[in-house]
C-alpha cells in the first residue's frame, strides 16, 4: 500500500532583513534623485512612525498587532511601538525602540536590549523613543535645525491619508509633509527580486490551502468551514499568522456579492447541491500577501450553465495574462477582460448585438462591476494606482479599477475577471428605457437569476517579455472536476482516468 502523500510540501522560509534593507537603499537613491532635481541639500531625516498596539474598543483585549505598511516596508520590525529613521546624508539607518517598564518581564517576556534590535533588523543604530530629539540631533550632518520627511498621502484605494510620525519635541524640527509619500510609494510599486521570493511563498501556501478546500468542500457543509480549512492550512504549513483580508467564502447567490464575507454577512451559508462556490482567500506571509480566487460546483461536477459563464471568465483570465507586458495599459487590459466575457455571453445567447459596441456602451460593467485587477504587495490593495499622472476613468466599471497605469516589469497584481448575476445591475440595465436594453436576451437572462457569480483570480508577475504567473491552482474545468474527484495536483493527465474521457 504506497504512503499517504504529505499534506504540504512547504515549509516557512526564513526572510533575510536584506529585503529591508535593499528597500532603504532604493528610498535613499529615489529621494536623492529628488532633491537633486530640487536643488535641495541632501540631508535630513526620513522619518516614520510604526504603527501602535489596540485594544479592542473599551477593553483591555488586544488585538492581534499587524505593522503599518510602509514602515514594515523600510524596517522590517514587528513589534509595535517603534520609529525609525534614514539618514539622508550618509544612508545610515536608525530604530527607535519603546522604554518598555520592569513588569513587562513578568508579563510579556524578556526585555531585549537595544543590541538584539541592531542585529536582528540590520540597521546601524537602536536608541529608545525618549531619545529621538537628542539621536537625531547628534546625528545630523548640516548645519541648523534637522529637517524631518515625513509621511503624509492619499491613499487612493482607502480614501484615507497616511498618519506623519509624532513624538514629544517634534515642534523642534523643521518638517516636510510633502516629498515623501509619492516617492516612498512609487518605491513599492516595482518588487525587488527578494520581495518576489516572498510573495513567492505567500501564493504557494495559499494555492496549497485552495486545493485542500477543494477536495475536501462538500454539498450540506458550511461556507465557513471552508475559511477554516484554508486558514488552518496557512497557518499549520505555512506559518502565516495574517490573512491579507478577510476571506470571502461565497456559494450560490452569495457569490454575486462581491465583498460578502464580512460581519454582517459572516460565510454562514449551508453549501447546497448544484450551488457554485467563489472562495476568495490569500494568506499573509511577513508582511507580503497574496489575494487568490477560485470558483467551482459544491458538487464537483460544472452543470453546462455553470460551464458557460466559468468558461467565460477563464477565457478572460487567459486573455489577459497573454496580454500583459511592460507598457501594456492596465484599462485596456480591462476592457479586454469585459470583451471577452461578453463575446461568451453572446455565444450562449445572454446578449445580442455587437460586442464592441457593448463594450463602448459599458455592458460589461453590468456583469464586471469591479476593476480587473490591484497592485499587490505588503498591502492587498498595494498603493500607487494612481502616481505618475495616472488619472482615474470615469466611465462606469472603469471608475472602479485601481490602477490605471501601464505596465512596469517587476510590478505584481492581480488578475481577476469575474461574471455575476446582480439583480440591483441587472434589472436597470434591462429597463425598456434603458440604451443597454437591446442586448439582454431576457429569458436566458432570467434563467440566471440567482446563479451568483464566478471570480478567477491570479497574481501575476510582470517580466521584462511578458509575465508570470505565481498562483498555482486548477483552473481548467477537467482540471478541477478530476481534483475534486480525489486526483494528485500537478495532475499528470495521462495517469488520471477521468482526464482520458472516462469517468
Amino acid at each position: 500500500m504506497a504512503a499517504p502523500a504529505p499534506v504540504s510540501s512547504l515549509s516557512p522560509p526564513e526572510v533575510p532583513m536584506e529585503l529591508h534593507a535593499v528597500n532603504r537603499k532604493k528610498l535613499l537613491d529615489s529621494f536623492r534623485g529628488h532633491l537633486s532635481a530640487s536643488s535641495s541639500p541632501l540631508q535630513g531625516f526620513v522619518f516614520l512612525q510604526g504603527g501602535e498596539e489596540q485594544n479592542r474598543h473599551d477593553t483591555d483585549h488586544v488585538e492581534l498587532f499587524r505593522q503599518e505598511s510602509y514602515f514594515a516596508y523600510l524596517f522590517g520590525v514587528i513589534e509595535p511601538g517603534f520609529y525609525g529613521a534614514v539618514n539622508i546624508a550618509n544612508g545610515e539607518s536608525i530604530l527607535f525602540a519603546p522604554r518598555l517598564p520592569a513588569d513587562y518581564a513578568v508579563w510579556q517576556g524578556e526585555i531585549k536590549p537595544l543590541s538584539y534590535f541592531k542585529e536582528k533588523y540590520m540597521v546601524n543604530y537602536v536608541y529608545y523613543t525618549d531619545e529621538i530629539s537628542e539621536a537625531l540631533n547628534n546625528q545630523f550632518q548640516g548645519s541648523g535645525t534637522p529637517l524631518l520627511y515625513l509621511l503624509y498621502g492619499l491613499n487612493t484605494d482607502s480614501n484615507n491619508y497616511s498618519k506623519p510620525a509624532d513624538f514629544e519635541g517634534i515642534d523642534k524640527f523643521k518638517t516636510d509633509l510633502n516629498s515623501l509619500h509619492p516617492i516612498l510609494t512609487e518605491c513599492r510599486v516595482v518588487k525587488s527580486e527578494l520581495e518576489r521570493a516572498v510573495i513567492q511563498f505567500a501564493n504557494d501556501i495559499s494555492s496549497e490551502a485552495h486545493i485542500e478546500v477543494m477536495k475536501k468542500a462538500k454539498v450540506d457543509m458550511l461556507e465557513y468551514q471552508l475559511e477554516s480549512l484554508f486558514l488552518h492550512h496557512t497557518y499549520m504549513y505555512g506559518g502565516c499568522r495574517h490573512c491579507s483580508y478577510t476571506c470571502i467564502c461565497a456559494t450560490g447567490n452569495n457569490s454575486s456579492v462581491l465583498h460578502y464575507g464580512h460581519a454582517a454577512a459572516p460565510n454562514d451559508k449551508i453549501l447546497a447541491d448544484g450551488d457554485m462556490a467563489l472562495l476568495d482567500m490569500g494568506a499573509e506571509y511577513h508582511f507580503y500577501g497574496s489575494d487568490i480566487t477560485c470558483s467551482f460546483p459544491v458538487n464537483g461536477k460544472f452543470t453546462p450553465d455553470q460551464s458557460l459563464i466559468y468558461n467565460a471568465v477563464l477565457r478572460a483570465h487567459n486573455a489577459v495574462i497573454s496580454s500583459m507586458r511592460p507598457r501594456v495599459n492596465w484599462v485596456d487590459m480591462h476592457k479586454l477582460a469585459e470583451k471577452v466575457i461578453l463575446e461568451s455571453l453572446k455565444e450562449g445567447n445572454l446578449l445580442v448585438g455587437d460586442v464592441d459596441t457593448m463594450v463602448k456602451e459599458r455592458v460589461g460593467a453590468v456583469f464586471m462591476p469591479h476593476g480587473l485587477g490591484h497592485l499587490l504587495g505588503i498591502d492587498t490593495h498595494d498603493p500607487g494606482g494612481y502616481l505618475q499622472g495616472a488619472e482615474r476613468p470615469t466611465d462606469p466599471g472603469l471608475n472602479s479599477l485601481r490602477t490605471s497605469r501601464d505596465l512596469l516589469e517587476g510590478m505584481v497584481i492581480t488578475v481577476e475577471p469575474g461574471c455575476y448575476f446582480i439583480d440591483a445591475l441587472l434589472i436597470p440595465a434591462m429597463e425598456e428605457s434603458s440604451q443597454t436594453s437591446k442586448y439582454f436576451n431576457p429569458e436566458m437572462i432570467n434563467k440566471f437569476r440567482g446563479f451568483g457569480g464566478v471570480r478567477i483570480e491570479s497574481d501575476v508577475c510582470v517580466t521584462a517579455e511578458g509575465c508570470v504567473n505565481m498562483t498555482k491552482v486548477p483552473r481548467e474545468i477537467s482540471d478541477i472536476e478530476a481534483v475534486m474527484a480525489g486526483a494528485p495536483w500537478p495532475i499528470e493527465k495521462s495517469n488520471v482516468p477521468y482526464m482520458n474521457g472516462k469517468t
